[in-house]
């Protein structure tokens, strides 16, 4: 633990009383002091931060979905929504939208993995740290199956798995079998479970290590819907780990990782070891909460539609300590973006911005860690009727680093309001740019994605970089020791003045969409036009 962390460990004000300063901020926010205030040269950029400050402060706990922790977070932002003038746009004129959820963990305590060879020795593999388990209802207790590897675990690799564990490369490249797919050829194999080895050469998202917990939330479905059948036990091990599963085997595990990595072809062979796996699983039927708000538009016909503008309140609270430090703040992801919701409703009623045309449907939501559990849930289950949502802009994968000069926008080609946020960018020097690492899936995995899964145009933007430059090094540093780790935090490096830009940049295109006599579009060509998807 750093001295930062140390103190921010060490030094807390009770909650009750840092809830009533929070609440104050928009009164005090010059006022108070921050530890980077002097990074910061524009007062609504200060007023971002104190806010992004205090949502990801130690005492929100990374806002865990269905935590207290969250609840807490999730009062604030409708408090800073009450404040900033908003209606409730929630259930039963509330501010909330209750997401019930259920939540399947395994617990370290009572979880083993052992790698037993053929003499008998045993050796632990270490849970979370090299070894990591999906969690799913129906999961045995007690497991051990003998290891075959399948090189990508293409469908006609599968003969004679039955009841074996079979040992899948990772890949997520294009042209190779995906993650779903692997599994799909396994359990139709008749395999006993699947375990996908990392791919280390995989550098535009590396694997990241440890994992902070295993545990799956999914949405609530009535007890009659569950499914009874035991589910295939999927696992993921690190490179380091695959190389434990080989010894003694003759085979290098270093050769297979680089043919891998270079999308060669892979051997098929036998693992003599057989491994066996102890869990212990808990489960709990959980709730957490969307928090939603409108700003009624100033149009008589136009104010009927709304323009949708969300980011996600919920982080990953405490988990496995990473240079001694457990708890996920969460602060780029997505604790500043939820801030930008509550800037933009603070500038509207202060008239630094006007009000528009449309409607505005403010969402902070719930769950999106967790398999974007609140957006989903607000598409089926809208509080304002689904044909009158004109747009969607998600706030989510941003990161200010480094000069904004490009941002790389998804579903660019899809919709309309890709050409309307090439409009706003160009005056301000941004260039617009489509996605090129697909292979990331990013579109689906952000909460833009159910939205364009009802036919409603969506857009998100991730702060884009030239390859070879200092931007993508920074870029990629993040998502090597930051991303979904206790180091997004307030300290982490940053550069203000692009996330000023960025700021500016979605007040611009809101509006810009919000104005537009023009409702935006999906194209027919695109994969989310009705009837296509």
């Amino acid at each position: 633990m750093n001295r930062m962390q140390g103190f921010r460990r060490e030094f807390r004000f009770p909650r009750a009383l840092w809830l009533a300063l929070a609440l104050a901020a928009p009164l005090v926010a010059q006022a108070q002091q921050h530890l980077r205030d002097g990074e910061i040269h524009d007062t609504d950029t200060l007023a971002w931060w104190h806010t992004t400050v205090a949502l990801s402060d130690d005492s929100m706990e990374g806002r865990d979905t269905g935590s207290a922790a969250y609840q807490r977070a999730a009062d604030y932002v409708a408090k800073r929504f009450k404040a900033a003038g908003l209606s409730p746009a929630g259930e039963d004129g509330g501010y909330f939208q209750t997401v019930p959820m259920h939540e399947i963990a395994v617990v370290p305590e009572g979880t083993r993995f052992t790698l037993v060879g053929p003499q008998g020795a045993e050796t632990t593999l270490k849970f979370l740290q090299q070894i990591t388990i999906a969690p799913a209802e129906n999961l045995a207790a007690n497991i051990e199956g003998a290891l075959t590897f399948r090189g990508y675990c293409g469908k006609d690799a599968m003969a004679d798995v039955t009841g074996k564990i079979v040992v899948c490369f990772g890949t997520q490249r294009e042209g190779l079998p995906s993650g779903s797919v692997r599994a799909a050829n396994a359990r139709a194999g008749g395999a006993l479970g699947l375990i996908n080895v990392d791919d280390p050469y995989f550098t535009i998202e590396p694997p990241r290590w440890p994992y902070a917990y295993a545990r799956s939330v999914t949405l609530r479905v009535p007890q009659g819907e569950k499914a009874a059948a035991a589910p295939l036990l999927s696992m993921r091990v690190s490179a380091e780990a695959f190389a434990t599963l080989l010894a003694g085997s003759g085979q290098d595990a270093a050769a297979i990782l680089k043919q891998g990595g270079a999308k060669q072809p892979l051997p098929n062979f036998e693992i003599l070891s057989t491994l066996r796996v102890q869990i212990h699983v808990t489960q709990r039927d959980i709730s957490s909460a969307n928090i939603i708000a409108k700003l009624p538009g100033s149009d008589a016909k136009l104010k009927n539609e709304f323009v949708v503008i969300g980011a996600h309140l919920d982080g990953y609270g405490f988990g496995t300590p990473v240079n001694g430090d457990n708890l996920y703040n969460g602060t780029l992801d997505d604790a500043a973006y939820v801030a930008l919701l509550i800037q933009t409703a603070d500038d509207l009623k202060a008239h630094r911005l006007r009000v528009p045309k449309r409607s505005i449907l403010f969402i902070a939501f719930t769950g999106e860690e967790k398999g974007l559990l609140g957006s989903r849930w607000f598409v089926d289950h809208p509080t304002v009727p689904a044909g009158q949502l004109a747009a969607d802009v998600n706030l989510d994968q941003l990161r200010p680093l480094f000069p904004l000069n490009i941002l790389t926008a998804e579903a660019l080609g899809d919709t309309t309001l890709g050409a309307t946020a090439r409009a706003v960018a160009a005056p301000m020097h941004i260039e617009i740019r489509p996605d090129t690492e697909p292979e990331r899936n990013l579109l689906a995995r952000a909460d833009q994605y159910p939205f364009l899964g009802i036919h409603v145009p969506a857009i998100s933007f991730i702060f884009g970089y030239d390859p070879n430059t200092e931007a993508e090094r920074r870029y990629r540093e993040w998502y090597q020791i930051r991303y979904h780790r206790p180091q997004d935090d307030i300290t982490q490096p940053m550069d203000f003045a692009a996330a000023a830009k960025f700021n500016t940049f979605f007040y611009r295109l809101t509006l810009t969409i919000a104005n537009d006599a023009g409702r935006p579009a999906i194209y027919p060509t695109s994969s989310f036009a009705a009837g296509k998807h």
